[in-house]
Parts: structure tokens; C-alpha cells; sequence
């Protein structure tokens, strides 16, 4: 009797260990399909209004950050987990050198946005029991946001109303002095 008790409980334990096996194992799969998955990115893309691309260009970290943003387009899960410091320190980078003529409090707050962003990524790819899911939503964020950046570098450099309102002043003075001009040839005619 006292040697079928110990025998029971070991055959119980032994098979509670299998099941537990099992699920290691499906959930190794998972994440060895996760991680050679890639992470799915915005189609479309903010382009540069030709003044904020002539600053932008000057500016090395913002060249340095569009290709890291480019190159997550064909990153893995895996790759993205390699490089999360990388583009933490490149964001990071991005929103200490802003040139004088980007400043401005919206452009700072998308900076430090995306430098927060990138920061997770980091953490949550340094843990040792890495949640795939957590990692993948936070590095599709990242275009999404760098997008964002952009679009407040536009922002920069688009016309107030005042600078509407006089471009249509000086339309219509041309016009009139055009309208002037073609009525004085037609009476000289």
C-alpha cells in the first residue's frame, strides 16, 4: 500500500507534465511563426512639402531615421528585435538635434512621441519572456508616428490665411492692371 501511493502520484505528476510539454511546445511554434513574421505597415506614406524636404535634407538624423523607418518594411519580428536599441537611439538622436528652423512645440511633441515609441520597443524586446504580440503592435507604430512627425513638419510651412489673402490681393491687382492693358490695345485699334 505505502509503495502504490508514491506510484499513483507519479504517474499522475508524469502525465500533468506532458500536457504541459505539449503546450510548451505549441507555444514554441507560435513564436518561432511570429517571429519570422513581418510586421504589417501603413501604405501610404507622408511626402515632404518641398520647403520642409529642403530642411530635412540637412538634417542627418532625420535621413538616419527614414531609413530605419523604410527598413521596417521588410523586418521581421525577429530583426525588429535586434535592432529595438538601435532605432531607440536613432529616435532619440532625431529629437536631440532638431535644427532651429523645425522648432517649434507640435514638431517636439511627435518627437518626443516616437522617442517614447521607440523606447518600448526597446524594453519590451530586452525582456527575457518577450510578449511577440506587445512587440509587433509597438514597431507598427512607429511608421504610424514617424508619419505623424512629418506631417507637423509640413504644418511648418503651410500659409496662414494672411498669406492667402494677399496672394489673392496681388492676383486680382494683375488682372486688373492685365484687364487695363487689353482694354487700352483694343481702344487704340
Amino acid at each position: 500500500m505505502k509503495v502504490l501511493l508514491p506510484l499513483f502520484c507519479l504517474i499522475i505528476l508524469s502525465g500533468c507534465k506532458a500536457e504541459v510539454n505539449e503546450d510548451e511546445n505549441i507555444s514554441q511554434e507560435m513564436d518561432t511563426t511570429m517571429l519570422a513574421k513581418n510586421i504589417s505597415l501603413p501604405n501610404t506614406e507622408v511626402e515632404l512639402l518641398p520647403e520642409a524636404r529642403e530642411h530635412a535634407v540637412r538634417w542627418v538624423n532625420y535621413i538616419t531615421a527614414q531609413n530605419e523607418i523604410y527598413n521596417l518594411r521588410s523586418a521581421s519580428v525577429n530583426q525588429i528585435i535586434e535592432n529595438a536599441k538601435p532605432i531607440s537611439q536613432i529616435m532619440q538622436s532625431l529629437k536631440a538635434t532638431v535644427p532651429d528652423t523645425l522648432q517649434s512645440k507640435a514638431v517636439d511633441a511627435r518627437l518626443n512621441v516616437l522617442s517614447t515609441k521607440a523606447q518600448v520597443l526597446e524594453q519590451l524586446a530586452s525582456r527575457r519572456n518577450k510578449n511577440l504580440e506587445q512587440i509587433t503592435k509597438t514597431a507598427e507604430e512607429i511608421p504610424i508616428e514617424f508619419n505623424h512627425f512629418k506631417l507637423q513638419l509640413n504644418e511648418l510651412f503651410l500659409k496662414s490665411l494672411e498669406d492667402f489673402e494677399f496672394e489673392l490681393d496681388e492676383l486680382e491687382r494683375e488682372q486688373d492692371s492685365i484687364s487695363r492693358a487689353s482694354r487700352r490695345i483694343q481702344d487704340s485699334v
